[in-house]
């Protein structure tokens, strides 16, 4: 009998990836089509938050974040989590802190996606990629980046 996967901490991470030009990374979601994000991920016990920045940006494109400029941006949203995805959460668990980072890149890179986590990706300017997210919070991020 296959080991029970541990209920995900509601404690997690949001990474905008974006070049100093205004160009953002959005990848979509292999289980919700459709569905565009910025780099997210939860937090694992015994992490600091810029652990899980680190460790949910190798996982989910490949890029070591340790060559970058990644910042913590001092933003915390609240939120409500998606029915679709409340499984994953412990039994009565409804709400999810998420806190905001960004890294910044010289230029657009490719990137390497976790199959079984986004599909495809894209590079789109900061206006165009924040209307492309799904998630309020992760299009308001998106907006704080300067407009070029």
């Amino acid at each position: 009998m296959p080991a029970l996967k541990p209920h995900k901490f509601p404690v997690s991470v949001l990474v905008v990836i974006h070049t100093a030009d205004g160009q953002v990374l959005l990848m979509e979601r292999a289980d919700a089509l459709g569905l565009w994000q910025s780099v997210t991920g939860s937090q694992d016990p015994g992490e600091t938050l810029a652990q899980t920045a680190i460790r949910e940006i190798r996982e989910e494109t490949g890029l070591d974040a340790s060559q970058f400029a990644l910042t913590d941006w001092g933003i915390e949203n609240r939120y409500e989590i998606y029915e679709r995805w409340r499984h994953r959460y412990a039994p009565g668990v409804t709400h999810n802190t998420e806190h905001v980072f960004g890294l910044c890149l010289p230029r657009v890179l490719p990137v390497t996606l976790a199959p079984r986590e986004h599909l495809q990706y894209r590079w789109l300017p900061r206006d165009a990629a924040a209307a492309a997210c799904f998630s309020p919070s992760n299009a308001a991020a998106i907006r704080r980046l300067p407009a070029l």
